[in-house]
């Protein structure tokens, strides 16, 4: 009986270290100089983070202490979209980060694509927002591993539910 191993290509982050990330940029904002008097207000919704502050200076000192605390805890710095940035209240700008989870259609018919244009032994497949890599043999799926990783994607990904 020839026994087939597999690993799924998923897109996804770990959402409590988001809300460390969050939490210690919130600290920062509140103990440095050129932040703590902008009233900056940085919320977490389910699939959104909304940053709304006093100019787009401010807020983009606020992006890079989002990005340097996210990079310290791993995080990548792919699942952050940014949206427009909007005028709020007054002189007060918003702008609505949308975070990235899951591997649309488009990528993953590339990386089928390239599963099979490159190894004929092994199978891949589209399930929901994920890739399914299957194979015979163990050395293939780290081949694949191997070739996912040395391509550039516009979202973070991640091998799980190896076996």
């Amino acid at each position: 009986m020839a026994s087939t191993y597999s690993f799924d290509v998923v897109s996804d982050f770990d959402r409590q270290e988001l809300v460390n990330t969050l939490d210690q940029t919130q600290r920062e904002i509140k103990s440095r100089f050129d932040l703590k008097d902008t009233k900056t207000i940085v919320e977490l919704g389910d699939d959104t983070i909304t940053i709304t502050t006093d100019s787009e200076f401010t807020l983009q000192s606020v992006h890079t202490v989002l990005q340097t605390k996210a990079a310290k805890r791993q995080l990548s710095l792919k699942i952050f979209e940014y949206g427009k940035v909007e005028a709020a209240t007054g002189t007060r700008v918003r702008q609505v980060i949308t975070l990235k989870k899951g591997i649309s259609q488009d990528i993953g018919k590339k990386i089928t694509k390239m599963v099979r244009d490159n190894l004929k032994k092994v199978q891949a497949s589209i399930q929901g927002d994920a890739v399914r890599i299957s194979a015979k043999s163990k050395d293939d799926l780290q081949v694949v591993q191997q070739m996912i990783r040395d391509e550039e994607w516009p979202v973070a990904i991640q091998f799980n539910n190896y076996r």
